[in-house]
């Protein structure tokens, strides 16, 4: 049921009850009641004409869709009436003029009704908070056509159709502005907010929905296995950066827009259509971090919760912004719930990531001496932790670092005095990554043969060293972690080198200047591919993953060995020819000197290139075999 205008009460002398008004008006009078009655009837005129209680043709068309001109002149006089009005009551409450003034008012705000509705439900296209909110984008778009002479027709066309839903959308915006001020000022501000809101919400309820944000629970998501929530987790990410780069910036410029000239009514109407929906849409981290803080998580579900406080947090300007007025607190609140929520489970799997890499206990046994599973595991997890090292320095202040004094002085250069946010981080992956070395140096262990264990600790440090170089943890670690550790890999190669290939090359004299007997030959040749095979096999099932090392230790083990061999095959090889001839020729030849120098470069040029059986079949270390160091 319509209600009465507003009608500003004026205060004015009243005649006192022995006292008869005048019954003739004054030459003024009668000039404003003129300026009265024309007012009324000309405001009559066209509200008259859009009633929709008495023109059929005023029930099905839409004012401002028909003629725009007339629209506008339509809020012109419901606004002069409303002055008018103003002027009346001051007069006489109860005068005829008054009454009639009431009613065409009623009708008047009926036909506003209606056409706020209208417009609302018609161009909801051209209102959506995305073409709302990328207006300016548009206009941006279509300047730049101007920078492809070479589709001089498409980007024509194109810039037609970005002008035209631009104004398009303009105009909708204008109109609805100019209706909420006229039914604002005329007192109807409940009856439009009521529309507004209710149309409004929908919308922004059904962008939450098409955004795939589900309302959900505590229970449901305990149920919830990974492979489903890591699937509403990449939903949600997609549905936040819409969210706030769209749906609700775009709506609350709408807001803004509509009811610019009241701050209450534009707080009261986007708190009201975006609360729901923000609620649902920074509720659900909070629901994931707490499933995800329980134990034996998988590691990799930290990256997942890492995006989304990234998402928050890259978020919060926008976030203060848009939901910026007391009634709507709730949702920062929210929000922020969510961001310590997070923090706090990303503290617990990387606390529990460390426990991990301290309790493996496999007793995996890398064939030929080659990359632990662990140690690519955890430079997976830690190289792609790296890349969220910005948001790690906030989720990680305030929580106690890793011990300094725990870390030797040649491992990682930290100053007692260095403090700041990023040097503490750069403390716990060092750390992380000490841990894993101490791991894998117990875990050489496993290998019986010395100079294997060497090489199981030069792969896994080259590959260590190899993804720090190549991801973000070079610019945590620096430079001289990264050098530090390189010339460590190479001590290991050198020591794998002269422990399993230094008695080969030990086995020939030092100098072809020595005086050697006949026999004496015989017997180094015969120790020289005794020895030699002896280490072929064992290392033959070798491997070295990373190519460019692996060629650099073959050649490393060509030139000490190669050049030494050859000059002793090309100067002694002939007394034991001599010899295999005077006792029965080639075939006693070839039991003595069993290698070429080309042998040799081709038997070595095959090693470490494919598995074999573990370093476990491996014979003995050779009584020269000293102690290693460890990889700390």
């Amino acid at each position: 049921m319509m209600r009465k205008p507003m009608i500003n009460i004026c205060c004015v002398a009243v005649t006192p009850s022995n006292q008869q008004p005048p019954l003739t008006l004054t030459p003024r009078q009668s000039l404003e009641s003129a300026a009265i009655y024309g007012v009324i009837e000309s405001a009559a005129d066209i509200i008259e004409r859009w009633n929709t209680e008495t023109s059929s043709f005023a029930k099905v068309t839409s004012m401002f869709y028909e003629d725009k001109s007339e629209a506008m002149t339509f809020i012109e006089r419901v606004k002069d009436l409303q002055k008018t009005m103003n002027v009346l009551v001051c007069e006489d409450p109860n005068s005829e003029r008054l009454m009639r003034a009431h009613k065409l008012m009623q009708i008047a705000m009926k036909r506003l009704q209606k056409e706020f509705y209208q417009i609302l439900s018609m161009n909801r296209a051209y209102l959506d908070p995305e073409s709302v909110s990328t207006r300016s984008s548009l206009t941006s778009a279509r300047s730049s056509y101007s920078d492809f002479p070479e589709d001089v027709e498409d980007s024509h066309n194109g810039g037609d159709i970005i002008v035209e839903l631009e104004e398009v959308s303009i105009n909708v915006m204008t109109d609805l502005k100019s209706i909420a001020e006229c039914m604002i000022g005329s007192g109807y501000a409940k009856e439009c907010i009521s529309i507004y809101k209710t149309i409004r919400r929908s919308i922004i309820d059904e962008g939450i929905y098409r955004l795939e944000v589900e309302k959900t629970s505590t229970g449901k998501v305990k149920k919830m296995s990974w492979e489903v929530m890591e699937l509403k987790i990449r939903s949600w990410l997609k549905a936040v950066s819409v969210s706030m780069e769209t749906l609700f910036r775009g709506e609350k410029i709408l807001c803004d827009h509509v009811f610019e000239t009241s701050d209450a009514i534009r707080e009261s109407c986007f708190s009201d259509i975006s609360r729901d929906g923000a609620l649902l849409l920074f509720g659900f981290p909070e629901l994931i971090a707490t499933k995800t803080s329980k134990k034996n998580s998988p590691p990799e579900k930290i990256f997942r919760l890492l995006d989304m406080y990234t998402s928050i947090a890259g978020n919060w300007q926008a976030i203060e912004s848009i939901f910026s007025f007391d009634s709507i607190s709730v949702v920062r609140s929210q929000a922020l719930k969510s961001l310590i929520s997070l923090g706090e489970s990303v503290r617990s799997l990387l606390a529990d990531f460390e426990s991990g890499i301290q309790k493996d206990s496999s007793k995996v046994v890398v064939p030929g001496g080659g990359v632990h599973p662990l140690t690519i595991s955890v430079m997976d997890h830690l190289s792609l932790l790296a890349d969220y090292s910005n948001v790690l320095v906030d989720i990680l202040a305030g929580s106690p670092p890793p011990d300094r004094s725990l870390l030797p002085e040649t491992y990682f250069n930290v100053s007692e005095t260095d403090d700041s946010p990023s040097s503490e981080l750069a403390l716990r992956f060092a750390w992380l990554i000490l841990v894993l070395l101490c791991k894998i140096d117990h875990k050489s262990n496993h290998y019986k043969d010395f100079s294997v264990q060497y090489l199981f600790l030069t792969n896994n440090l080259q590959h260590v060293v190899s993804r720090a170089r190549s991801s973000n943890l070079r610019q945590l670690l620096g430079e001289d972690w990264i050098t530090r550790h390189f010339a460590k890999m190479r001590q290991f190669a050198g020591s794998y080198k002269r422990l399993a290939w230094g008695p080969v090359v030990a086995s020939l004299p030092e100098s072809r200047t020595v005086e050697m007997t006949a026999e004496e030959v015989k017997d180094r040749f015969e120790k020289f591919s005794e020895s030699f095979e002896n280490a072929y096999v064992r290392h033959s099932v070798c491997v070295v993953a990373d190519p460019k090392l692996r060629d650099e230790i073959k050649v490393s083990i060509a030139r000490k060995l190669v050049p030494i061999y050859r000059e002793f095959y090309n100067t002694r090889s002939s007394v034991v020819l001599a010899g295999a001839a005077a006792g029965g020729g080639k075939k006693n030849l070839s039991s003595v000197v069993r290698f070429t120098p080309e042998d040799i470069e081709n038997f070595l040029s095959d090693l470490f290139l494919e598995k074999g059986s573990s370093g476990n079949s491996s014979t003995s270390s050779p009584s020269s075999c000293r102690s290693r160091p460890s990889l700390s």
